[in-house]
């Protein structure tokens, strides 16, 4: 007799295959010493086990120490979860007769290859089980071994800040990447069909796979659309709104796709790493955004997150900063900037700064949108992120009143330029770099941010190396505004493969803003040409074995910025700081042009 379409047999699959990825040795534990994982009559191998079951068995238990173990428990529709946990914590109760064993983590599973799988998990605690939760949001997914061991160490099932496993959460973004794909969803769409699903599951009740799919596009959309509105930024639901194919023989395929996406997203525990410390969210969008075609052609450079993460660092934002991207693309900055003074400040302060310091603007509505969605899932900084044309803009010192009649300095865009007191004290910036023509050379951008900044501001840029060695008007900018109007701090060479798979030579630049260069202040030089990344099958993750040079030079590039009569090491083909060449005809402001290698 042929199979049913759908039955539970898909359930034990997909629980089997969660587990292992999820570090559970799936062997039988009765067969192998290191096996973890019982799946239904194995359980009766174990004999305590089978003392207090009988003939009863559940679809696994988990070992999760030689007393402590784990039940699972599956049916093939969604509307059963309920049921799957209820008998779950049955058999739990059988177990936990045993003076010998306990069953203390339990999980329901309900679904099917087709609609995918809803889950839900509890923790016994004071004899009773009750929620496991991570950074405030309850679980979507089976439990990895890493969260099980923190569970029984601390006898809590409320866990905060949970690392990100950057690898796992990089494979599941190719992962949902390739079901998109399969879904007929188009590359240059994908980005804005993740902001919307995002947007979808803030809400506690997740949406409702099982319904039609005009009718779960109909939910996704409403649900993002009343979040943006919520968030003050309504006006940008028509960049991530979501539409089914015009085909009607693809709205399936459409919907498998979408609900495929989200079992992959809750198998994440995405809503509790979007609470978490961690840009998750960005890192999602580097690799969606990677596969767009439009990508390169209108200057998305995408700016990894240690890079992002480091500049704040060295900059030592704080929350009396008035921070400006002006082209914030995804908000990486504006995210770094963000978690750090999220960090180390009390609430009523971060409520200050992400209401009133944080400042991007990006020209493409659509990236503009995801940048709010980015900020939304921080826990706001959205509100200053506005669409357009940074060189027709420009931040002037204002004083807002809140509704309560609370003065709040701040800075508001106008059209004007050169009115008005300038505010801005930190520009964290990677500018658009396949621009070359006019007014949208990368230098530009600096200079446009430099106007913006009160003196004695900070500004970090990443640029192609060309903007700091290149003759004609690149030249003419560093000797006659750069250099004539403000202090070159430190010119840093990145590693070749930073921005990979574009090929691009990228420095970074340190600018103190309204003081012009002395002649003969040093300034702090390095090639950085190892980061802690290595490439491996496309792309670029962390690798313990590959040196990370911006760890050594971070506490002494601190300490120059603080003060450039701050002695710094002469390290041969790394680093040195020395007076700029004023006798070099083409003045190369790069680290290769200042007695590289060094002697």
């Amino acid at each position: 007799m042929p199979k049913s379409k759908n039955t539970e047999v898909d359930a034990y699959i997909f629980i089997k295959e969660n587990l292992k990825t999820l570090g559970w040795d799936t062997r039988n534990p009765t067969r192998n010493s290191l096996g973890e994982v019982y799946t239904q009559n194995e359980c009766s191998g174990h004999p305590e086990i089978k003392k207090c079951l009988g003939n009863l068995r559940p679809e696994n238990i988990v070992k999760l120490s030689e007393t402590c173990f784990w039940v699972i428990e599956a049916k093939k529709k969604h509307s059963d979860l309920d049921k799957a946990l209820s008998e779950a914590e049955d058999y739990a109760e059988l177990i936990n007769h045993s003076n010998q064993i306990k069953a203390v983590l339990i999980s329901g599973v309900a679904g099917n290859q087709t609609d995918g799988y809803l889950i839900k998990g509890r923790y016994l605690q004071n004899s009773k089980f009750v929620p496991i939760t991570i950074n405030g949001r309850e679980i979507s997914s089976l439990v990895s071994k890493e969260i099980a061991k923190l569970i029984l160490y601390t006898n809590n099932p409320s866990i905060d800040d949970v690392p990100i496993d950057e690898k796992l959460f990089l494979a599941k973004a190719e992962k949902i990447n390739q079901i998109l794909h399969l879904g007929a969803i188009n590359k240059n769409q994908r980005a804005k069909v993740m902001a919307a699903l995002l947007l979808a599951l803030i809400d506690e009740v997740p949406p409702n796979i099982d319904a039609a799919p005009s009718v779960l596009i109909d939910e996704i959309n409403s649900r993002a659309k009343r979040v943006l509105k919520k968030e003050g930024k309504g006006e940008f639901y028509n960049f991530i709104s979501i539409s089914l194919p015009p085909t009607e023989d693809n709205h399936t395929k459409y919907k498998k796709a979408l609900v495929s996406t989200i079992q992959e997203l809750n198998n994440l525990n995405i809503r509790s790493a979007m609470n978490s410390g961690h840009d998750v969210l960005g890192k999602f969008y580097e690799v969606f955004l990677k596969y767009g075609n439009g990508a390169k052609e209108i200057g998305i450079v995408l700016t990894p997150r240690h890079i992002t993460k480091w500049a704040v660092e060295i900059l030592n934002v704080n929350k009396h900063d008035f921070v400006y991207d002006p082209t914030c693309g995804t908000g990486g900055f504006l995210v770094a900037a963000f978690d750090r003074v999220r960090k180390d400040s009390k609430e009523k302060y971060l409520n200050e700064f992400k209401k009133y310091h944080l400042f991007g603007v990006e020209q493409e509505p659509e990236v503009v949108a995801l940048a709010i969605v980015n900020m939304i899932f921080r826990g706001d900084g959205k509100n200053n992120i506005v669409e357009g044309n940074c060189f027709q803009k420009n931040l002037i010192k204002d004083i807002i009143k809140d509704k309560d009649s609370n003065e709040h300095v701040t800075a508001v865009y106008s059209t004007k330029s050169n009115m008005g007191e300038k505010i801005i004290t930190k520009v964290l910036m990677n500018p658009p770099f396949a621009l070359k023509s006019g007014d949208e050379k990368e230098y530009r951008f600096v200079q446009h941010a430099l106007e913006q900044m009160d003196d004695g501001g900070l500004l970090f840029s990443i640029l192609p190396a060309s903007a700091m060695f290149e003759s004609g008007e690149e030249k003419q900018w560093r000797l006659n505004s750069l250099l004539k109007y403000n202090t070159l701090l430190s010119v840093m060479t990145f590693p070749p493969d930073l921005f990979y798979p574009i090929g691009v030579h990228t420095i970074g630049i340190f600018v103190k803003k309204g003081i012009p260069h002395p002649t003969q202040q040093n300034v702090f030089w390095a090639r950085i040409m190892h980061d802690g990344f290595l490439k491996l099958k496309g792309k670029r993750l962390p690798n313990k074995k590959e040196p990370n040079e911006f760890e050594i030079v971070t506490p002494l590039l601190k300490s120059f910025i603080l003060n450039q009569d701050f002695s710094i090491e002469n390290v041969p083909e790394f680093y040195k700081a020395a007076p700029i060449n004023y006798s070099d005809n083409n003045l190369e402001l790069v680290p290769e042009a200042v007695s590289f290698p060094f002697k």
